[in-house]
C-alpha cells in the first residue's frame, strides 16, 4: 500500500476528480489502480474565498514496487505505515494481583481498556458517578444551582472531556500510532467513522455518553471491574530501597485494596488527591498553567471571517480558530479549547467557587462560538505559603480566583460577565447586546477587571484588538467575556520516569494523563493511558520472572 500526501483539490470538486488526481500524480492507467481510501482530509483556508481541500490517501496499485522506485525522492509518495496496534504483553499464568486504575476520564478509560485487552482484569475506581447519572447531576447544577461535588463536569465517568467539544486531535508526537488505536476504539464504540479521516475530528457530549458506556461494557466483558462513587482517600506505601513501594489503597468507605500497581489518572481537578499524595511523599513539582475568560461571538461572525463566501459549507462545518499574542508586559495570551457552535458551561467542583468551560454537541449548531482567552502564568506568580514556595500553591491561586468570581457573580453560581467593548474601555456592563450569553445557570453584568490579576487584565486588553487583525469581528463591542477560566491544565506535575512511567520515588505508582501533567485533551490523554497500561503490563510480567 502506498501513502500519497498533499493531494489538493477545490472545495467543491466532483467525486471522480479524486481518482483522477491519483492517476495523474502516479502517472498510471486506470487498470493499474486497484483501490484507494482517504486517510486524512484537511483544508487550507488562508485565502478564505479560495479554499482548498488537502488529502492524504492510501493507494493500492498493481505496480507498487515500481512506483516506489520512480518516486524514491518524492516525500509525498511513501509506503503506508503499519498502524495496527500490537499488545506488548499478556497476563502470565502465575500472576494473581489486579492492577488498579484511579480515575475514569479518557486516560483512565484507556489504561483500563488496554490492561483488560491484555488479560490483566483491572479494577477501575471512579469517585464520580456513571455517565448517565453524572449527566443528570451536571444538568441539575446548570438548571437549579445544586452542585454535587463528587459528580459534575470534572468528576465522573468519561472525565472532564465528556462535557467539552469532544475534540480528537493533538499535537503530541505519536511515532507508534497510538492515536489510531484511540480513534478505532471510539469508532467501535459508536463514534462516526469520519473521525478517522477528517483533520479536526470531534464528537460532542451526547455521542461521548453512549460511547463511554459501550467501552465500559467492553472492559467488564474482558474481566475488568469498574466501581463508581469510590474516592481513594489513601495510598499505602512502604519503604523500598531509595524510595517507597505502593502496597495498596483505602477508599472513602474504609475498604482496603491490596495491589502493587496503581495508575493515577485523576484529572486536573482532584485537588484533595494532589494533597494526599504530596503528604505521602510522592514527588511533585509545580508547573505553569493559564487563566482567563470565555469569549463568545455569534458563530456566523467567525464563519464569515474564516470562510468568506464558503461559510456554511457542509464539509467545512462551523469555523474554529487558534490565536496567540505576545504582549508588551511579557505575557502571552492565547485561545484555548475553542468550541464552535457551542455553549459556555458552569464547571465548578467545589462549593463557593466558580469555574467556566466550553462545550459543543456533535452538530455544533448552537448560535454562539466560544473559546477561552487565557494568559500564561508560571510558579513564580503563585503566592508564597508561610513565606515559602509551595508546590501546591498553584491550587490556592486557582481557588482564590474562583472564590472571587463566585462572589462577584452574586454568590449563586451566576457568572460575572462583561461586553468586550466595555472591557476594553474599562467600564462596567449592564446588559447584553447582539451576543446573548449562553452560560447557565445565569450571569451578572459587571466590571471583570477585578476577577484576574492586573497583569492578566492588561494582557487580555492588549490581545483582543490584536486578534481582531486575524479574525474580523473578534473585538466587536457586543461580544461577551465570562469569568473565570482556571482549569486549563493541572497546576502540578507528578513527575515520572521516562522509561518505566513510574513515579520518580514511588515504585508501582504510575502518574498518568492531564492531572499528572502529561496530557491536554481527550486524544493525548487516551494516548498516555495506552503508554501507562503498556508500562504497567511489562512491569507486572517482569515481577513474576
Amino acid at each position: 500500500m502506498l501513502r500519497l500526501t498533499d493531494i489538493k483539490l477545490d472545495l467543491n470538486h466532483q467525486e471522480g476528480e479524486l481518482k483522477q488526481a491519483v492517476l495523474k500524480k502516479l502517472n498510471i492507467t486506470d487498470d493499474q489502480l486497484i483501490d484507494f481510501t482517504v486517510f486524512k482530509r484537511g483544508y487550507d483556508a488562508r485565502k478564505k474565498n479560495v479554499i482548498t481541500l488537502i488529502y492524504t490517501l492510501d493507494v493500492e496499485t498493481s505496480v507498487n514496487d515500481a512506483l516506489l522506485e520512480t518516486f524514491e525522492k518524492d516525500h509525498n509518495v511513501k509506503v503506508s505505515p503499519d498502524m495496527t496496534y500490537k499488545f506488548v504483553a499478556e497476563l502470565p499464568d502465575n500472576f494473581s494481583q489486579r492492577p488498579v486504575v484511579i480515575g475514569m476520564g479518557p486516560c483512565g478509560l484507556f489504561t483500563g481498556l488496554i490492561l483488560a485487552q491484555m488479560g490483566f482484569k483491572p479494577i477501575i475506581l471512579e469517585r464520580g458517578q456513571e455517565v448517565r447519572q453524572r449527566t443528570k447531576d451536571t444538568f441539575g447544577f446548570w438548571r437549579k444551582k445544586i452542585l454535587n461535588t463528587e459528580s459534575n463536569v470534572q468528576f465522573g465517568e468519561g472525565g472532564a472531556g465528556t462535557f467539552s467539544d469532544g475534540k480528537l486531535y493533538s499535537q503530541v508526537k505519536d511515532p507508534k500510532h497510538y492515536s489510531r488505536k484511540v480513534l478505532n476504539e471510539f469508532v467501535d464504540a459508536g463514534a462516526p467513522s469520519e473521525i478517522l479521516y477528517v483533520s479536526k475530528p470531534h464528537i460532542g457530549t451526547f455521542k461521548l455518553v453512549t460511547m463511554v458506556e459501550k467501552m465500559r461494557a467492553n472492559i467488564i466483558a474482558l474481566g475488568g471491574e469498574i466501581r463508581f462513587g469510590e474516592r481513594v482517600d489513601d495510598i499505602h506505601m512502604e519503604e523500598s530501597g531509595d524510595g517507597q513501594q505502593v502496597t495498596g489503597l483505602t477508599l472513602a468507605s474504609g475498604e482496603k485494596i491490596d495491589t502493587n500497581f496503581v495508575a493515577l489518572a485523576i484529572g486536573h481537578s482532584a485537588r484533595d488527591t494532589f494533597k494526599m499524595i504530596h503528604d505521602k511523599g510522592v514527588y511533585i513539582k509545580a508547573k505553569p498553567f493559564s487563566v482567563g475568560f470565555r469569549i463568545e461571538h455569534e458563530q456566523s461572525v467567525i464563519d464569515d471571517a474564516r470562510f468568506g463566501i464558503h461559510a456554511g459549507h457542509e464539509i467545512l462545518g462551523a469555523a474554529d480558530y487558534k490565536l496567540v499574542h505576545h504582549c508588551k508586559n511579557g505575557r502571552s495570551v492565547y485561545s484555548f479549547c475553542m468550541c464552535p457552535g457551542g455553549t459556555v458551561v458552569a464547571a465548578a467542583s467545589e462549593e463557593g467557587r466558580l469555574v467556566t468551560n466550553g462545550m459543543s454537541q456533535y452538530s455544533r449548531h448552537e448560535r454562539n462560538a466560544n473559546s477561552a482567552i487565557v494568559v500564561g502564568i508560571d510558579p513564580s506568580d503563585y503566592p508564597l505559603v508561610d513565606g515559602k514556595e509551595d508546590v501546591l500553591a498553584g491550587i490556592e491561586f486557582q481557588r482564590k480566583l474562583e472564590e472571587n468570581a463566585f462572589k462577584i457573580g452574586g454568590s449563586s453560581y451566576d457568572a460575572p460577565i462583561q461586553l468586550v467593548g466595555d472591557f476594553l474601555a474599562g467600564r462596567a456592563s449592564g446588559e447584553h447586546g447582539e451576543v446573548i450569553p449562553s452560560y447557565k445557570p445565569g450571569v451578572t453584568y459587571c466590571d471583570l477587571s477585578e476577577t484576574l490579576p492586573d497583569y492578566a487584565i492588561e494582557a487580555i486588553r492588549e490581545a483582543i484588538p490584536a486578534f481582531e487583525r486575524k479574525i474580523k469581528g473578534f473585538s466587536m463591542k457586543d461580544a461577551t467575556l465570562t469569568a473565570v477560566e482556571t482549569r486549563t491544565s493541572s497546576p502540578i506535575q507528578i513527575t515520572r520516569d521516562r522509561e518505566s512511567f513510574e513515579s520518580l520515588n514511588t515504585k508501582g505508582l504510575y502518574p498518568a494523563g492531564e492531572g499528572a501533567g502529561y496530557a491536554g485533551g481527550i486524544l493525548s490523554a487516551g494516548i498516555d493511558g495506552i503508554k501507562v497500561a503498556e508500562a504497567m503490563a511489562l512491569a507486572m510480567v517482569q515481577s513474576v520472572k
